[in-house]
């Protein structure tokens, strides 16, 4: 009795083992048997060629952050959904994305603490495909061994420029999902606006150009911001402006202190919605024993929170093209002074993605709470 016992639970472990091999991963992927035979494949961000499933249904992203809101807006819903980080769930919580798809909300988070992933608890939601950061390559290696069709996805491949990263994930989305293919269309509006863009602010001469600060985290104890390897780089790049934080060289967001910050004098803040604070904090000083007084950007009330519409906007993200338009225009009023930024957003959304805004949705883009920050 004990040795059929044995045979059966050696069966059931064989069972569940060839039920999340939905597809496999790999510079030479090898096939696995499935109940579902892959209609295709994909090169992911890491260079791995992956087969996927005929149908796609459950998704789960692990930390990819943004990917969970270009999903739901490039789906026009939110219902294949069904996994992601609590820290894109907070993000949903605080923006529009939860106001358009509330099926948003019914994903699960609990299988994961930043790129830490349990696998059992992964296994209970059964996914098709699950989504990872490119740079969490222990992270790929242990979902592809467990089984899972893991498919890498990156934020900084492209130098962090947040329009050729957009209109990248969308191209892979378009390959993955060809009934729902956007990437011309996102593409064509994403260059277009860049193009305006530039056209505006390229002549305007160094000595005249807007010196900017990005506070990308922000709390008692620490400050951090953009150095020349990080998206606040790409930004002030795009619009015209000067990062003020160019000479760190530092990957990815850099600490600072306010001796620095003195010293740059930055003309204009963007806060992130990475952090809780919003202008009044700087205004009022009113987080730790930090002195903003000083600064041009408090003293004139140039301190701006970024927008946040289906994602933190300061990462790449449908936002994107948006972001961009909002950013030159708070720079620089004058240039821009014939872009109505609500009527672009409602646009931007109905001709790329058919999804309609009301004034009232896109102008919460552009005066985000402070709750997507909680967390960081």
């Amino acid at each position: 009795m004990k040795s059929l016992r044995k045979i059966i639970c050696a069966a059931l472990v064989v069972a569940l083992v060839f039920s999340l091999a939905g597809c496999a991963g790999g510079k030479a992927a090898s096939g696995t048997a499935s109940s579902k035979a892959a209609a295709n494949s994909v090169t992911d961000d890491n260079g791995n060629v992956v087969k996927l499933p005929k149908k796609i249904d459950r998704i789960v992203v692990c930390d990819i952050l943004p990917l969970p809101s270009v999903l739901a807006v490039f789906f026009d819903s939110a219902k294949k959904i069904v996994g992601m980080s609590s820290a894109s769930m907070s993000a949903a919580k605080n923006s529009l994305l939860s106001e358009l798809y509330p099926d948003i909300l019914k994903a699960q988070t609990g299988f994961i603490s930043d790129s830490d992933v349990n696998i059992e608890e992964l296994a209970k939601l059964n996914p098709d495909v699950v989504f990872y950061n490119a740079s969490s390559k222990a992270l790929g290696d242990k979902l592809t061994k467990a089984g899972f069709c893991a498919i890498a996805v990156s934020p900084s491949k492209w130098g962090y420029n947040s329009i050729d990263t957009l209109d990248n994930w969308i191209s892979m989305l378009s390959k993955i999902f060809p009934e729902n293919d956007k990437a011309k269309i996102v593409k064509d509006y994403s260059s277009k606006t860049y193009s305006m863009v530039q056209k505006r602010v390229s002549g305007i001469p160094d000595s005249e150009r807007a010196r900017v600060f990005f506070l990308f985290r922000y709390s008692q104890s620490a400050i951090s911001t953009s150095g020349s390897s990080f998206f606040g780089q790409w930004w002030a790049d795009a619009i015209g402006a000067i990062n003020v934080a160019k000479e760190i060289t530092k990957d990815n967001a850099v600490t600072v202190n306010m001796e620095q910050i003195y010293k740059w004098n930055p003309d204009t803040v963007f806060i992130t919605n990475f952090t809780t604070a919003q202008p009044s904090d700087l205004y009022n000083n009113s987080v730790g024993s930090y002195n903003w007084s000083a600064i041009n950007a408090v003293k004139n009330k140039k301190v701006y929170k970024m927008p946040l519409g289906m994602y933190r906007s300061y990462t790449p993200g449908v936002d994107t093209p948006v972001t961009l338009m909002w950013l030159a225009k708070t720079v620089y009023p004058e240039k821009f002074s014939d872009i109505n930024i609500t009527n672009e957003t409602k646009k931007y959304y109905k001709t790329v993605f058919g999804v309609t805004l009301t004034d009232k949705q896109a102008n919460s883009i552009f005066a985000p709470a402070s709750g997507a920050g909680k967390g960081f």
